[in-house]
């Protein structure tokens, strides 16, 4: 497999709004990684975004952060996957510096969802015509997804809760985070209100904004920019029926499952050899089967392992270490990142107060649309 590292990270603190606009966003995160590396300038820029035709009226957005950034001349491009936006270009740069064609490459997420219209924005990434059209959302398919789950597996009322408490109580300790300050228990969750049943507020990941980027390399050359560069063990892809309606079983995440199959293969790993895990909790429901589809649990008993707190940072399997999509919070076009910061914040011991004892492997899995598009990448020491 082509060897790459991570040599320099940056994260923006996730505000409700952030009064920068996108532009000053995406360059100043941009200018703070490539100072994190020691860099002044690099040969591309790949950007995540989503929503900034609908929110911002504004496309093109990698060439317009580059500019804003003082890279002007580099290579700037812009990569959509919907909600997993900011992993695939992560990938894109991943294939870029792995292919020889690239030396140094900066990925930058970068979401403005706090101006109007975002929730009616997030639609699109189901199919216009035979959903959105029909009164399909995000939540609603996910809502049904769960219900599925709770009467298929005869799962409690109360199977789903640890999902947010735990990525509550490790948001405490992240200053990036949107609810550093907010004290989340199972009885906040339980009391909180339905959005659609059977899903609850603290079932879903908030609209925010922020920015985020992390600085690629060769592995050759990683030594000469960090004295910690992070090896990317794996970089992979894999879809579903686009439609939840058309896969013979909506509980099983298929996409997630080929996409973490082929980085395990790419890697020479298997789930056992995962030290933690940064997986898209933008629903609880997708925790609990992403846990499955990966291979931590079986089919129905994703949900034991949130419940017997297998999920914390002293489980067997943690998960949303500095917070989650639910906690930290979900710019989408720049999840990714963050969590990319977060895995390289572990495996070089500076989580703080979430540090895991002796990480070696972190692995990211990002969702696009209902479990349509996932990416899957791989990082070690």
């Amino acid at each position: 497999m082509p060897k790459v590292s991570i040599i320099g990270t940056a994260q923006l603190p996730i505000k409700k709004k952030h009064e920068a606009s996108l532009r000053q966003l995406g360059a100043r995160v941009t200018r703070a990684a490539l100072d994190n590396a020691g860099l002044e300038r690099v040969d591309a820029l790949y950007l995540g975004n989503m929503l900034s035709d609908e929110l911002q009226s504004q496309k093109h957005v990698a060439a317009l952060v580059a500019d804003e950034a003082g890279l002007s001349g580099v290579e700037a491009v812009q990569v959509r996957a919907t909600t997993a936006s900011g992993a695939a270009a992560l990938r894109v740069a991943f294939l870029a510096v792995a292919s020889g064609m690239v030396e140094t490459a900066v990925v930058v997420g970068v979401e403005k969802m706090s101006d109007q219209g975002a929730t009616q924005a997030l639609t699109k990434a189901l199919d216009a015509e035979r959903e959105v059209r029909d009164g399909a959302t995000l939540i609603s398919l996910n809502a049904l997804a769960m219900a599925l789950y709770l009467e298929r597996y005869q799962a409690p009322e109360n199977a789903f809760v640890n999902f947010a408490v735990n990525a509550h109580r490790n948001a405490r300790h992240n200053p990036h985070a949107l609810f550093q300050e907010k004290v989340v228990t199972a009885e906040t969750v339980l009391s909180s209100r339905l959005i659609v049943p059977p899903i609850r507020l603290y079932d879903c990941a908030p609209i925010c904004d922020g920015a985020a980027a992390v600085v690629l390399t060769a592995v050759k050359n990683g030594k000469q920019y960090s004295q910690q560069p992070i090896r990317m063990l794996a970089s992979s892809a894999a879809t579903d029926r686009f439609r939840m309606s058309d896969r013979p079983n909506p509980l099983r995440l298929r996409a997630a499952e080929l996409s973490a199959q082929q980085a395990f293969k790419q890697a020479n790993m298997q789930p056992q050899d995962i030290d933690f895990f940064e997986l898209h909790d933008a629903f609880s429901i997708m925790s609990c089967l992403q846990l499955e589809a990966v291979g931590f649990a079986h089919p129905g008993t994703g949900w034991r392992l949130a419940t017997e707190n297998q999920i914390g940072l002293d489980g067997s399997i943690p998960i949303t270490t500095m917070g989650g999509l639910k906690a930290r919070g979900h710019p989408i076009g720049a999840t990714a990142l963050y969590q990319t910061c977060e895995i390289v914040q572990q495996l070089t011991g500076r989580a703080g107060s979430n540090q895991l004892a002796d990480p070696q492997i972190g692995m990211i899995q990002s969702i696009g649309g209902a479990g349509t598009a996932v990416f899957t990448h791989i990082l070690g020491v």
